[in-house]
């Protein structure tokens, strides 16, 4: 798999998996990430601005504190992530996830409390 820029296509990683990785605090913003496997991936207070994570599985990845504003999470994973303290900000143009696998009452209940933060404030 290869991670590239959104911008300028350069290739900013190319592995195999993700799956478990430990990215913590890492740059990630305008990354392509389309279906890519992140389980059980470490990306607290990454910044995932911007980035393409359409269809990635994210389940069980610990995403607290990320920054995941403008981000593309169509059809993404998410079920039992960590999303605590995790930044859903959308621009004008950004879409709010419609199929994320989200589940788990606790975490879907956070989710709906920040979305309304966003649009009710």
């Amino acid at each position: 798999m290869k991670i590239l820029h959104k911008t300028t296509g350069a290739v900013l990683l190319e592995i195999e998996s993700l799956s478990g990785a430990d990215l913590s605090g890492a740059d990630l913003s305008g990354a392509n990430l389309r279906d890519a496997n992140l389980r059980w991936a470490s990306l607290r207070w990454a910044n995932l601005d911007g980035a393409n994570l359409h269809g990635a599985d994210l389940r069980e990845a610990d995403l607290s504190g990320a920054n995941l504003r403008d981000a593309d999470l169509n059809g993404a994973n998410l079920r039992d992530a960590d999303l605590d303290g995790a930044n859903f900000s959308t621009g004008p143009t950004s879409a709010i996830p419609t199929s994320t696998g989200l589940t788990s009452t606790g975490y879907l209940s956070r989710v709906i409390k920040i979305i309304k933060q966003i649009f009710v404030s």
